[in-house]
């Protein structure tokens, strides 16, 4: 671990925190965002290190998320990153997309329009993707993610619980997503059943990572469900569907906002189920009921013929502090601990 200061600035998109480093993190070598990726998930006394130590206690917490700054895989990109979580290094963040938009125009690292639409362009592990951030007198109106190519993968895949047999649907917007109703479960997407939501999530999540279904076609680097949207369906309002959702990925780590990716990954399920038209959008509510929207259009046809859609999710994003963080040689704790 590098004896040095690390600077961060911290946002929170719809909830959910995004630790963003500045200044102090090495860049994994590689040529592209992927293979940054990869190696710096081997480097367990260098960057991965680094992220322990932002993530954990006494720094963060089990449900902290942020990211490493890098070069892009080309000039098309303003920027890479490096996204991270208390279990290691995700191949999509939506909500993340949004808070680098925001802190990129924030700060000038991308010249902004005052009074108009401002395209930032982000390499990560997934692909390309880009925060579309509106201001109106250089105040934020919204920044929406554009995702990559997604689409439905599987429907009605059985999965043994502690609650008995259930059915999910997984789709790919970024990362593999499985899709329970909660009511299924016998839940519902509240805080009252935050620690059931959380158990369940798990169990569906182990269940079915190793599965056929969730295996990526062409990259094995995306294979594996990285998490289990948990949903209600709340009717419908005036241009779509709404519902409400609670992703739980990684290893029963809880998104507080909507997510940005498994709204993506929901928005191809409905859009392949014919729920969400092309002109509609789906209002998206999260577990602590803030929102965001999304809406989709005609993607690219995938090298195996299937139909994709490229979703556009949108949210809202805020400074919430800077920081500088070290590690003092003395320190037993070292990088820290999580209690989940």
């Amino acid at each position: 671990m590098p004896q040095t200061w690390i600077s961060t600035t911290d946002y929170h998109t719809a909830g959910e925190p995004f630790r963003i480093v500045t200044d102090g993190a090495p860049v994994p070598s590689g040529d592209t965002v992927g293979a940054r990726r990869i190696n710096a998930m081997a480097d367990e006394g260098g960057i991965d290190g680094l992220r322990r130590l932002l993530c954990n206690e006494p720094r963060g917490h089990a449900d902290m998320y942020g990211g490493f700054i890098t070069p892009p895989n080309d000039d098309g990109a303003h920027f890479g990153v490096l996204f991270w979580h208390k279990d290691g290094f995700s191949t999509a963040c939506g909500h993340g997309t949004i808070a680098l938009g925001v802190w990129a125009t924030d700060t000038g690292l991308v010249e902004s329009d005052p009074d108009g639409v401002t395209e930032v362009r982000i390499d990560v592990p997934s692909g390309r993707v880009a925060a579309l951030v509106e201001r109106r007198d250089g105040a934020l109106v919204r920044a929406t993610f554009r995702n990559v190519a997604s689409h439905a993968i599987a429907r009605g895949v059985a999965v043994e619980t502690s609650r008995g047999t259930v059915r999910a649907d997984l789709s790919f917007s970024g990362a593999i997503y499985a899709s329970v109703r909660a009511a299924d479960l016998g839940l519902s997407v509240t805080p009252e059943h935050y620690t059931d939501l959380i158990a369940i999530g798990r169990e569906v999540k182990w269940a079915l990572t190793a599965s056929p279904e969730a295996q990526h076609a062409a990259d094995p680097r995306l294979s594996g469900v990285y998490g289990t949207i948990l949903w209600d369906d709340l009717g419908r309002h005036g241009e779509g569907p709404r519902q409400r959702n609670v992703t739980v990925f990684a290893d029963g780590e809880v998104d507080r906002s909507p997510c940005g990716s498994g709204t993506g990954a929901r928005v191809a399920l409905l859009a392949d189920d014919g729920t969400l038209g092309a002109d509609e959008m789906l209002e998206h509510r999260s577990i602590v009921d803030t929102v965001f929207s999304a809406r989709w259009a005609d993607g690219p046809t995938a090298p195996d013929g299937r139909a994709t859609v490229i979703p556009s999710v949108s949210g809202t994003a805020y400074r919430t502090g800077e920081h500088r963080f070290m590690l003092d040689p003395m320190d037993a704790l070292g990088d820290g601990f999580v209690l989940r």
